[in-house]
C-alpha cells in the first residue's frame, strides 16, 4: 500500500507521492537522467582519450593538452554555482533541458574550433552549460522518485556518467584513428544531440518540486550548503576523490601511449572500458547502502580505490589494466553513495537539496580541474610514480574524511 501524500511546506496542498517501483513515471525518469548522463559525461571527457593528438595537432605541451579538459571542468564548477539555485527556483526540469540542448549545440562548434585558444573558450562555455546536469540530477530524482526507489535510479544515473565517460572516450579513440580529433569531436557531439532529444521527449515533468521562495538571497542561500559540518566533509571528499580519479586517467593516456606499451589512441581509449564496471558499482554499491548505511559503504569504496591505484605502479600492461578497473569501480562506488549521502543530508537539515548538490558536485569538479593539471605536470616531471603520488594523496585524503564523517550524528542514513 502506497505511503500518504508528503506534506507541503508553508500548510499547501499535499504532494503527490513519488513514482514507485513499476510505475511509468520511474521508468521515464530513470530512463532520462541516465541519458543525459551519458550525454554529459561523454561531451565532457571526450578529449581525454586525445591528449596526445591534441599536443600533436595544436604543437603544445602534455600540461597544456590537460586545459581541455581543465577549462570544461572548471567551466561546469562555476556553472554548478548559479544553475544549482536557479534551479531550486523555477524547477529542475527547464533547467536540465535547456542545459543539455546549449551543450550539444557548443559540442558542434567545437569539432570546428580554428585555434587552440578558441577550442579553450568553447570549452570552458560547454562545461558552464554541462553544469546543468550535476546541479540538478540527484535532486530531480530524490524529488520525483519514492524513497524506496530514490538510491538505486540515483545509482543507476551515475552509472549513466560511467556510461558516457566511457563512451565518450572510447568512441573518441576510435574516431580519432579514423579522422583525427575533428572527426572525434564531431562524432561525440552527434552522440549528445541523440540523447537530448530523447531527454527532452522522457522527462516527466517535475510533480513534487517545492520552489525556494524569490525573496530568499542567493548568497545566503548558497551560505546555508556551508553551515553543516557533515556536508562539508562531504564536499572536501568530493574533491579529493575526483582530484586522484581523474589524474590517473589523463596521465594514463600519455603513459599508455609512450614506451613501453605504444598503444594507438584507439587501442589506448580501449582501456576506458573499465567504466563499464563502474557503471555496475554505483547502482549496487547504492542497494548495499540502503542496507548497510553510507559510512560503512564509503570508507571500503575508497579503499578499493586506492588498492586499485596500487596495482598501477606494477609493470604489465594486464596488471595496469586491472588496477585502473579495481580503481574505477571504488571510485563509482564511492562517488554514487556519497551524493547520494549529500541529498538525504541536505533534506534531514531542511536545506535546499539542489543546492547542497550543487555545492558538493562544485567541489567535485574543482577537484576535477585541479587534479587533471597536476597529473600533466606530474607526468612530464616524474612519470607514472609522480601521477600516483598526485592521485593517491587525493584518494587518500578522501578516505581520512570518510572515516570521520563515519563518525557523525546518525551518518548512515543522511
Amino acid at each position: 500500500m502506497p505511503p500518504p501524500p508528503a506534506a507541503a511546506p508553508g500548510g499547501e496542498e499535499p504532494l503527490p507521492p513519488g513514482h514507485r517501483a513499476g510505475d511509468a513515471g520511474l521508468r521515464r525518469a530513470s530512463g532520462a537522467v541516465f541519458l543525459a548522463g551519458v550525454a554529459v559525461f561523454a561531451v565532457l571527457y571526450a578529449p581525454q582519450a586525445l591528449l596526445p593528438e591534441l599536443t600533436r595537432a595544436f604543437a603544445v605541451s602534455p600540461a597544456a593538452a590537460t586545459l581541455s579538459v581543465s577549462v570544461a571542468t572548471a567551466g561546469l564548477a562555476l556553472g554548478l554555482l548559479v544553475l544549482g539555485p536557479l534551479s531550486d527556483r523555477i524547477g529542475r526540469r527547464p533547467v536540465l533541458r535547456a542545459a543539455l540542448a546549449v551543450a550539444s549545440g557548443l559540442a558542434v562548434l567545437t569539432a570546428a574550433a580554428p585555434a587552440w585558444e578558441a577550442l579553450l573558450v568553447l570549452r570552458g562555455l560547454q562545461g558552464f552549460a554541462l553544469a546543468g546536469l550535476p546541479a540538478v540530477g540527484v535532486a530531480y530524482l530524490r524529488e520525483e522518485l519514492d524513497a524506496s526507489v530514490s538510491s538505486r535510479a540515483i545509482g543507476l544515473f551515475v552509472g549513466g556518467t560511467a556510461i558516457g565517460g566511457l563512451s565518450g572516450r572510447v568512441v573518441a579513440g576510435a574516431l580519432a584513428d579514423l579522422g583525427g580529433w575533428r572527426a572525434a569531436v564531431g562524432g561525440i557531439a552527434g552522440l549528445a544531440v541523440a540523447c537530448t532529444v530523447a531527454v527532452w521527449v522522457l522527462l516527466p515533468d517535475s510533480r513534487r518540486f517545492v520552489a525556494v521562495p524569490r525573496e530568499t538571497p542567493v548568497l545566503h542561500q548558497l551560505a546555508r550548503g556551508f553551515g553543516d559540518p557533515v556536508l562539508l566533509g562531504l564536499y572536501g571528499l568530493a574533491a579529493l576523490l575526483m582530484g586522484g580519479f581523474v589524474a590517473v586517467y589523463n596521465a594514463g593516456t600519455f603513459r599508455l601511449e609512450a614506451e613501453p606499451y605504444g598503444l594507438s589512441p584507439a587501442l589506448a581509449g580501449l582501456v576506458f572500458l573499465t567504466y563499464l564496471l563502474g557503471s555496475v558499482a554505483s547502482p549496487v554499491a547504492g542497494g548495499l547502502a540502503e542496507r548497510a548505511g553510507r559510512r560503512v559503504v564509503v570508507p571500503v569504496a575508497l579503499a578499493v580505490t586506492a588498492a586499485g591505484l596500487a596495482l598501477t605502479l606494477a609493470a604489465p600492461l594486464a596488471l595496469v589494466v586491472t588496477g585502473l578497473g579495481v580503481l574505477t569501480v571504488g571510485f563509482f562506488a564511492a562517488h554514487g553513495v556519497a551524493s547520494g549521502w549529500v541529498a538525504a543530508r541536505a533534506a534531514l537539515g531542511e536545506r535546499p537539496v539542489g543546492q547542497a548538490a550543487s555545492l558538493y558536485s562544485f567541489w567535485y569538479y574543482v577537484g576535477s580541474s585541479v587534479g587533471g593539471t597536476l597529473a600533466g605536470r606530474a607526468w612530464a616531471a616524474a612519470g607514472w610514480p609522480g601521477a600516483v603520488v598526485v592521485a593517491g594523496t587525493g584518494i587518500g585524503g578522501a578516505l581520512v574524511l570518510a572515516l570521520l564523517l563515519g563518525r557523525s550524528s546518525a551518518p548512515g542514513r543522511g
